[in-house]
């Protein structure tokens, strides 16, 4: 059976979810609906609903016109089997020594490599997008040139897969926090298949701002895989966590915009060692002084 999407988008936070609420009292009903601020710095905001059944166009275009926003693109979507398309399309990733793979792979494991063990779920990184896999290979490369991160943070954790491979090569505890409640529910079934239960605590924290988090700092090594905005309004902070010498990973950056973190992080003495991009897509490798 098809089902049917609706998109728009509109200028402001406030008329986005005024909308997002009144496309809920539709009928048909939208089987959900999503309210998402475009990051581009442009104000732009999008508004999206799901249908299971065709919904009423002359509603959305009143909708659209009495809050401002552009006609809606509806999208008819063919029957399909998602569980056996994402598995046709995650393919299992190498960076380095570290092999990110679903249980439908599980056969492919080569040896000698550091396994994790990640489900397509409700949760941003599976390895396959440049952001994962570039701080998977920056975390792969400090530890091939001797480093050894005792005290480290995967800040926007995700589905905890850099936490898990911090776990992998080194044996002290490791730190998890995301500011969403699902991607740390997410994270911790993804620890426990691992079996790194009690290696990696996952938190539910905005920044670094949980008392587990502070009574840990100072950090040799942050990961912060998250976007542009709140990674430059991360840095005073990140300044304050990292050790003398400590490294932080960012990524979660257009290509284009890494300039500007690399500037606004040489401001708080946290200066760029190393850079990668892979797509439209950086990851930064930083260092405090010592």
């Amino acid at each position: 059976m098809p089902t049917f999407t609706a998109l728009t988008t509109l200028t402001g936070r406030d008329p986005a979810y005024a909308l997002g609420e009144a496309m809920e009292r539709l009928i048909p009903e939208p089987t959900g609906v999503g309210v998402f601020e475009v990051e581009d710095g442009s104000g732009l905001w999008e508004v999206g609903g799901y249908f299971e059944e065709a919904p009423d166009t002359a509603a959305l275009a009143v909708l659209a016109a009495a809050l401002g926003a552009k006609d809606f693109t509806i999208s008819e979507l063919p029957e399909t089997d998602w569980v056996a398309h994402v598995r046709r399309e995650l393919a299992p990733v190498e960076a380095g020594r570290f092999f990110v793979y679903g249980s439908h792979d599980a056969d492919k494991v080569p040896d000698n490599c550091e396994p994790l063990l990640i489900e397509a779920a409700m949760a941003f990184g599976t390895g396959h997008h440049g952001t994962t896999l570039g701080c998977l290979r920056a975390l792969d490369r400090l530890a091939g040139e001797g480093f050894h991160g005792k005290n480290v943070v995967d800040i926007g954790c995700g589905t905890a897969v850099l936490a898990m491979a911090v776990a992998r090569i080194w044996p002290e505890p490791v730190l998890a926090s995301d500011i969403d409640e699902v991607a740390v529910e997410v994270a911790q079934a993804n620890v426990d298949a691992n079996d790194l239960s009690g290696r990696v605590t996952c938190v539910e924290a905005a920044g670094f701002d949980h008392p587990q988090l502070a009574q840990a700092a100072p950090f040799d090594l942050v990961f912060a895989n998250i976007l542009k905005g709140p990674l430059v309004a991360l840095a005073p902070d990140m300044a304050e966590v990292l050790r003398p010498a400590g490294y932080a990973i960012l990524s979660g950056l257009l290509n284009e915009q890494a300039d500007e973190v690399i500037e606004v992080y040489a401001r708080s003495g946290i200066n760029l060692v190393h850079r990668e991009s892979i797509g439209d897509w950086t990851t930064l490798t930083l260092q405090t002084n010592a």
